[in-house]
């Protein structure tokens, strides 16, 4: 069972998120050849202010990108 974890700022619509679990998992599938109910995907949204990179908070290196 490839479990598939993505991280990124909220601000996605529904369909972007249906979108990107649709062709992650048919890439898995392509690659590792197990069948499509097989793979999981899980999106979670964190908020700029809970990551960091290189010791700053993205809020503060990208202000102007993402919704929060």
């Amino acid at each position: 069972m490839p479990l598939v974890r993505i991280s990124m700022w909220p601000g996605r619509t529904t369909e972007q998120k249906a979108k990107l679990a649709e062709a992650i998992t048919e890439t898995v599938v392509q690659s590792v050849g197990v069948p499509q109910e097989a793979v999981h995907v899980m999106i979670e949204e964190l908020a700029k202010e809970n990551w960091a990179h290189g010791g700053k908070l993205h809020s503060e290196l990208f202000p102007q990108q993402g919704k929060t």
